[in-house]
């Protein structure tokens, strides 16, 4: 298996936070969404999709 010095870290970041929150995936969360609302970036919302009518082409 090839290792890959980007997917290390994010791994490494992952535990970390992990162990941070207790392994607690309610707190994990609630962590993550505290970060993301202090954070200045703006986030995607690409909202629902809308389904094409088929045409009898």
């Amino acid at each position: 298996m090839i290792e890959d010095p980007v997917v290390e870290e994010v791994r490494r970041h992952r535990k970390e936070h992990a162990a941070e929150n207790e392994n607690d995936i309610n707190r994990i969360i609630e962590a993550l969404r505290k970060r993301e609302q202090a954070s200045k970036s703006s986030f995607l919302n690409p909202g629902p999709k809308l389904l094409l009518n088929k045409t009898g082409s």
